[in-house]
């Protein structure tokens, strides 16, 4: 995301919608709230280059998982991460 995403009501983000997406567009991202509270992130698409990287990066993950037997428990990997 760039810059700090603004925040908008549920209610301004679909009585606004269509002046959203313009400055969507742009480069801009908001914060739909309801009641106060997050629910969802109106962000620019990734350019083409930044999703074939993501892709690489995903699968790069997927190979090393192959690579470690049983299951991968992140809390202990977690508290054995602070004893060192």
């Amino acid at each position: 995301m760039r810059g700090k995403a603004a925040e908008v009501s549920a209610i301004e983000a679909r009585s606004r919608l269509s002046q959203l997406l313009r400055e969507t567009e742009r480069g801009k991202s908001f914060v739909i709230r309801r009641r106060g509270k997050a629910v969802a992130r109106l962000i620019p698409p990734a350019e083409k280059g930044q999703a074939r990287e993501m892709a690489r990066v995903l699968a790069s993950f997927h190979e090393i998982r192959k690579r470690i037997p049983g299951r991968l428990r992140v809390h202990q990997l977690i508290e054995e991460g602070r004893r060192h």
